[in-house]
């Protein structure tokens, strides 16, 4: 499961892990190794730790530097999936909804080493999945929002029906356009919430990508764009 602790990831996984044809082994999250946090949410990698504990599946990261160019991505991304291939595993879960060149960016590179793509979630209505989603009771919260559709006041705040009643017209409810990124800490697929407290919100502004870099991460963005990052500082049960 390509986890990036969000929103759907996590949805995702609810739905892969009511699939008798599927069994999920791992999770695997591409990790800021400069700063020990997860690529482009900013969450601090003890949180991601507590998720897998929560959810009781093993975690295995992918380790970047602080802006890694497509070709450094492509090459840890690639020995990371050839070292999964070798060790048995056969399909990639991925939580993405409706970006057509995302998805087969994803086939096609892990096609190479005959690892197949499973798209739970994909073509379906984003805002289903934010009602089903908040339904099941799953709660999240806004770690980070892209200054171009959102400001500041959306960083830090939870997900629920208000949220969604506040989010402009031109937002996609589930932030598939890289509106916003989010981390969950309760719900169905979790045995215990995750613990933390907010910590500062802080601004930094970041080199776009030529392609996508990771499960939540779209393409085709500005050649720079800047983020609102809410920190979460872990609570040790």
């Amino acid at each position: 499961m390509n986890w990036s602790g969000g929103k759907d990831s996590s949805l995702c996984l609810h739905y892969i892990q009511q699939d008798k044809r599927y069994h999920v082994d791992c999770l695997l999250t591409s990790v800021n190794a400069a700063h020990d946090r997860i690529s482009m949410h900013g969450v601090r990698r003890r949180l991601l730790e507590h998720q897998a504990m929560s959810i009781g599946l093993p975690l295995q990261t992918i380790e970047l530097p602080e802006q890694p160019g497509m070709q450094e991505y492509e090459q840890a991304m690639m020995s990371k999936v050839t070292a999964l291939k070798n060790d048995g595993y056969t399909n990639a879960v991925f939580g993405d909804i409706f970006l057509e060149d995302l998805k087969r960016y994803r086939e096609e590179k892990l096609a190479t080493v005959d690892i197949q793509c499973v798209f739970p979630l994909w073509k379906m209505s984003t805002k289903q999945l934010m009602q089903e989603f908040l339904q099941l009771g799953f709660k999240a919260i806004i770690v980070c929002v892209n200054t171009k559709y959102l400001d500041k006041s959306f960083c830090g705040r939870l997900i629920d029906e208000s949220f969604v009643r506040d989010l402009p017209e031109n937002v996609d409810v589930c932030g598939e356009n890289g509106e916003y990124h989010s981390f969950v800490f309760d719900g169905p697929i979790f045995k215990f919430p995750v613990p933390f407290s907010k910590g500062d919100i802080v601004y930094r502004t970041y080199q776009a990508p030529q392609q996508a870099q990771d499960t939540c991460n779209p393409m085709n963005q500005p050649s720079e764009y800047g983020f609102y990052f809410c920190d979460l500082l872990p609570q040790e049960k």
